[in-house]
């Protein structure tokens, strides 16, 4: 080694990072399947997805009022993350509100007061330390337990998705798997190889005639049992297994778990039942879950915030209301013809629950 060489500095090392299918995969894939738990089966289901994908749509199209934060992708994301996640959580920035991936909450008296977020980024993620009103935290379905957590559907119907999951699974193995279609043909004594060479004859030969050579032989002085080329389907019978109506009611089980009629997805459904269907998860399972996001995000972000979801959805009865805004309107006027003031006609609309703060309901 030379004098110059024992001088030179050494060169920077170089650094390398795991990409793909390295260590932090796995961790975050065991990460994801802690999250999601035995429950997280019945995700994988088409009924759980068109639910989802249900509950994403309304919300992508509802009217919010009051802030810019609640745009149409954050409200998406916050549809699909309560309902595979049961909540949500979104800490406030400076140009809207960014999703976390996970997240450790302080509570007292059961109330958030800070939290640490992991925060994803397509590089790799980062940490963030926020208190509770720099963070936006929505949840249904909570517990008086854990107040400040949420549960999804299906974690609430555990047993309906793990029976769903393990029929579907159960079909699809028998589909693979299982000999359907396959016939067992009864032959004289042939080697092995002639069989085989029989039995490739047969394939491809759809509508075909094809010759074989009877099992009716006679051989040594006494006839073979008598009976002919008798072929035995081996295909599995699950008519009797009961299955078509375990996994519709499963189905239907989860449906209801969501909101969702199970008559929305029977082929038969008409526009009316149709309507009806739209009308029952608009009203009883998603306006209520944005009454809970428009109060959360009112408390942290400041301001009247609404969320309608009906509108957009026209999950209400249009001639029905047509006709109640017409009655309205004749009983306005027939007041007016009658010399009625405006307080008493208002008074009698506020009397039969047509207006707030009635104190009838």
């Amino acid at each position: 080694m030379g004098i110059l060489d024992f001088f030179r500095r050494k060169a920077d090392p170089i650094e390398l990072r795991s990409s793909g299918a390295g260590y932090t995969a796995e961790i975050m894939a065991a990460r994801a399947s802690y999250i999601a738990g035995r429950s997280g089966l019945g995700d994988l289901t088409a009924t759980v997805q068109s639910c989802v994908s249900l509950w994403e749509g309304a919300f992508a199209l509802a009217d919010v009022q009051g802030t810019d934060y609640l745009d149409r992708r954050t409200m998406a994301l916050v549809a699909r993350a309560l309902a595979l996640r049961g909540e949500a959580v979104f800490m406030i920035g400076d140009l809207g509100l960014i999703a976390a991936s996970d997240w450790d909450v302080s509570t007292r008296d059961g109330i958030p007061r800070a939290y640490r977020l992991s925060l994803p980024d397509a590089g790799g993620g980062r940490s963030a330390t926020a208190l509770a009103a720099e963070v936006v935290h929505l949840r249904i379905g909570s517990d008086s337990v854990a107040p400040w957590t949420g549960t999804p559907p299906l974690r609430r119907a555990q047993l309906s998705a793990s029976l769903l999951h393990t029929l579907e699974s159960a079909l699809g193995e028998v589909y693979e798997f299982a000999p359907i279609g396959s016939q067992i043909i009864p032959f004289p004594e042939t080697a092995a190889t002639e069989l085989e060479t029989i039995g490739l004859g047969f394939r491809g030969r759809r509508g075909r005639v094809l010759l074989r050579e009877s099992v009716n032989v006679q051989a040594v002085g006494g006839p073979a049992p008598q009976q002919d080329w008798r072929s035995n389907d081996v295909t599995p019978d699950l008519s009797r297994s009961m299955v078509h109506p375990v996994l519709e009611s499963a189905r239907a089980s989860i449906l209801t778990a969501f909101g969702v009629l199970p008559s929305l997805f029977v082929p038969a459904a008409q526009g009316p039942l149709v309507r009806e269907a739209q009308r029952h998860l608009a009203a009883w399972t998603l306006q209520p879950i944005a009454e809970l996001i428009a109060e959360e995000c009112a408390e942290k972000l400041g301001g009247e915030i609404s969320i309608d979801v009906i509108r957009p959805l026209q999950a209400h009865d249009t001639s029905g209301r047509a006709r109640a805004l017409q009655t309205l309107v004749q009983t306005m006027a027939d007041a007016k013809a009658a010399g009625l003031d405006d307080a008493v006609v208002a008074a009698a609309v506020k009397a039969v629950n047509f207006a707030g703060g009635d104190d009838l309901a």
